[in-house]
């Protein structure tokens, strides 16, 4: 199959790399650079390469940011009967521009990122693919999902976005906080080091891509849950309210089941 990759970040690398020994893959980025280390795939930085290519399959890897704006720039070289995709990791307005588009569609949201994945071995790694997309499309990443032992979930367009809220925007407004009041300690525990080592991976990741996952319109209950859990936290250590202190561990030791 052609493939067209849009992007070459680190998920449009991955896929590249995933894809290029068994199939025809091509790379569009603008920024030739960022293409330096593209092994066995063509590179493109012109539309009109896109044209002569005529891809059977594209896959928008830029930021959330761009994918509308990438999507609509490479549409009048594409063969009208190309399925278009993204990863992206909020699909809020997607829909409705696939369905506007002409094009047949898939989209999907693998569940893991370069600086916490180990992207050799995914076994115990998730990824979703949209319910509502097409047939064809969805067998292909259903079996190259399945081709690395990935767990494959299907959701719709709204519910994929209540999971990434939950899955992703809490962990990352709690990692979000504890950084920013950190200090330096000259002597951290262990505990500490652990919440450390996670913010620092966090904060290396494209300020587009935590902000695309905080600005889910579903994030905001849910950081409303986060502050009701704190606010009640804080009274009961303010209090020293042992049999509180108790009743809340409990309840916390029941969500870990």
């Amino acid at each position: 199959m052609r493939i067209l990759i849009l992007g070459a970040g680190k998920m449009g690398s991955f896929f590249t790399d995933l894809l290029s020994f068994n199939h025809d893959v091509a790379v569009l980025e603008k920024d030739p650079r960022r293409m330096r280390f593209i092994y066995n795939a063509q590179r493109f930085t012109s539309m009109q390469q896109i044209r002569e290519f005529s891809p059977e399959l594209l896959i928008n890897c830029v930021t959330l940011n761009y994918t509308v704006q990438a999507f609509e720039e490479v549409f009048p070289y594409l063969p009208k009967d190309c399925i278009i995709s993204d990863i992206a990791s909020v699909k809020t307005g997607l829909k409705e521009f696939y369905e506007k588009s002409g094009f047949r569609y898939v989209s999907t949201h693998p569940m893991f990122g370069p600086t916490f994945a180990n992207l050799g071995s995914l076994q115990n790694e998730n990824t979703i693919i949209i319910k509502e997309s097409d047939y064809m499309g969805k067998i292909f990443f259903k079996d190259l999902y399945s081709s690395l032992k990935l767990h494959i979930c299907e959701y719709s367009f709204e519910e994929h976005d209540q999971v990434v809220a939950y899955s992703l925007s809490v962990p990352f407004a709690s990692t979000l906080v504890f950084a920013s009041i950190m200090k330096h300690q000259n002597a951290p525990g262990t505990t500490f080091k652990k919440h450390l080592a996670i913010a620092r991976g966090l904060l290396s990741e494209d300020d587009y891509l935590l902000t695309e996952i905080l600005f889910n319109p579903q994030t905001p209950a849910q950081i409303r849950n986060i502050i009701r859990a704190l606010t009640e936290l804080s009274g009961i250590i303010e209090k020293k309210d042992s049999s509180g202190m108790k009743s809340f561990l409990d309840g916390v030791r029941k969500n870990l089941e």
